[in-house]
């Protein structure tokens, strides 16, 4: 008889896929048990876990105020760290040839935030895609991506100050809050480098430097060097 058994096949059809999503939500129902059990067992770690992680995540974004020197003269550390590299290079972008720098390593344990080295206004901002090579590379300034920051000095407007942000290998974010034009005060808060990093600081000639390789430095606090002639 034509069409015969369809309506019994329909009726199977539905009873097996019923079963099939039957068997499937136990299968579901067991895994989340377990999963749960092994959460619940390892709640503990994990929440020791996440505190150690909001502790230094805290502890990386912290940022104290420096003590400012007095000193009208005194050109400070744009960045908490150390310094390993103080020579004379050429830097044509801003600085326009020869000049000092004085290279400053950031680890995972300094302050992140960086602060304007003078007073005065930015009259230089350029922003550089490149690697992400270790910075603890003394040279990785030519490679990797970085910000170029230039300031005219207040009393000095003949002289140029230079800071560049280097991204490293875990820092990949530079986040600028300044911007182009603004004046700033000595100390004030430029930006902020995520994780390791480097922070390098080209002076002019004829400022007298106060710092050596080796030295621990703070920003907007530790005095790298000074500029020569009366206080303006």
């Amino acid at each position: 008889m034509k069409h015969a058994g369809k309506a019994r096949q329909a009726a199977l059809r539905l009873v097996w896929l019923s079963f099939a999503a039957l068997v499937a939500l136990l299968v579901a129902g067991v895994l989340a048990a377990i999963i749960g059990s092994l959460v619940i067992g390892m709640a503990f770690a994990l929440v020791c876990l996440w505190a150690l992680f909001a502790a230094f995540t805290m502890c990386f974004f912290r940022d104290p105020e420096p003590r400012a020197p007095s000193d009208a003269l005194a050109i400070v550390s744009p960045a908490h760290g150390r310094v390993d590299v103080v020579d004379e290079i050429t830097e044509g972008e801003f600085m326009g040839g020869p000049c000092r720098r004085v290279s400053i390593f950031l680890s995972i344990f300094d302050v992140h935030v960086q602060r304007a080295p003078v007073s005065g206004k930015i009259v230089f901002m350029r922003h550089r895609e490149g690697q992400f090579l270790s910075a603890t590379r003394s040279d990785c300034g030519r490679f990797n991506e970085n910000v170029l920051l230039g300031f005219e000095p207040s009393g000095f407007p003949d002289r140029r100050i230079g800071v560049r942000l280097i991204a490293g290998v875990i820092a990949r974010r530079i986040v600028v809050w300044a911007a182009a034009g603004e004046g700033v005060e000595r100390g004030e808060r430029l930006s902020l480098i995520q994780f390791g990093s480097r922070v390098e600081l080209y002076l002019p000639a004829g400022v007298t430097l106060h710092c050596q390789p080796g030295q621990k430095v703070r920003a907007g606090e530790t005095v790298l060097a000074r500029f020569a002639g009366p206080e303006p």
